[in-house]
């Protein structure tokens, strides 16, 4: 395809389309299992090195990747179950996770654009209890020991003015957080993918990267605590599917590459969501939820109650 390249925000397709090339890939470590009883692919995906995350495009650091088909079915027992596989594999990323800690939950997007509600969406369902522990202290939820938890909804630039790096700075500052799990609608390279992956990550994340519109980075580096990215790939690039359908085309018919190419020009900005996206946004973004309210409760020590 040339100069056409499909963007994808998650570092195991990233992975696969170097592999369909012909460069060894060094420097990253690939770990995969299989959750039968939750029909779970988890896939780790390590980059190590420099070199790796500049040929991957991704930053150094951990992505685990939760491939569940039937993500997007309205079964709320098998919700149930990967919100719980996913509390799992988010806690293991979280520093400390042995100790209490605060908690500060980001749900980026923008509620308005359906695609691109997940974050919010996720803040709607969360256990907030930062506010009651500090005001009348654990016992109030009969605890000893509990993780604080905070949200917040930093909405996007258009209606702010502001970069989502510059509001976390000064919310940060203020309610020096131990830990932010930033959540955000991603874009997949396959469709296959769509709406039934979870991504989390230990490197932050660049809102807007998925549709092409960068912004400052959410890291441990620029906000000065750790950051733990989720997201679920909600959009795929309109090239993809053209790209799907013309490969084989293109390949036979040399003569109309130039045709297909103009095609993809046109359809360099657009992206591509499901008809049923405002019903499966609702679903994953509660079963989201779910798993981090049983992350941060996993930690909680209750009091005896006699």
């Amino acid at each position: 395809m040339g100069n056409f390249q499909v963007r994808t925000d998650l570092a195991l397709e990233a992975r696969e389309s170097i592999a369909e090339g012909t460069c060894t890939l060094r420097g990253v470590r690939v770990e995969e299992s299989y959750r039968e009883a939750e029909d779970i692919r988890v896939t780790k995906v390590v980059i190590e090195t420099k070199n790796a995350a500049k040929t991957m495009g991704k930053p150094m650091g951990v992505y685990i990747t939760m491939e569940a088909p039937a993500l997007v079915e309205p079964d709320e027992g098998y919700h149930r179950e990967i919100s719980e596989a996913f509390a799992e594999e988010l806690l293991g990323l979280v520093p400390d996770a042995g100790r209490e800690l605060s908690v500060l939950v980001v749900g980026l997007g923008n509620r308005d654009v359906t695609a691109d509600s997940l974050g919010p969406q996720v803040v709607d369902h969360l256990l907030i209890t930062r506010h009651v522990v500090r005001e009348f202290g654990k016992k109030a939820y009969n605890c000893s020991r509990m993780n604080q938890v905070s949200s917040l909804e930093p909405g996007v630039m258009a209606k702010t003015g502001m970069e989502t790096a510059e509001i976390l700075k000064g919310v940060v500052s203020q309610a020096c957080p131990d830990l932010l799990i930033v959540v955000d609608a991603l874009a997949a390279r396959s469709t296959k993918r769509l709406n039934r992956t979870i991504q989390i990550s230990n490197t932050g994340i660049q809102p807007g990267s998925g549709v092409g519109n960068h912004r400052n980075a959410l890291t441990e580096e620029e906000l000065g605590v750790p950051v733990i990215a989720v997201g679920v790939p909600t959009v795929v690039d309109a090239g993809t599917i053209v790209g799907d359908a013309l490969k084989k085309w293109m390949d036979d018919e040399t003569d109309n590459k130039f045709d297909a190419r103009l095609a993809f020009a046109e359809l360099n900005n657009m992206y591509m969501t499901g008809k049923d996206i405002d019903a499966v946004i609702k679903r994953v973004s509660f079963t989201l939820s779910e798993g981090i309210n049983i992350a941060m409760e996993k930690n909680n020590v209750v009091c005896d109650t006699e």
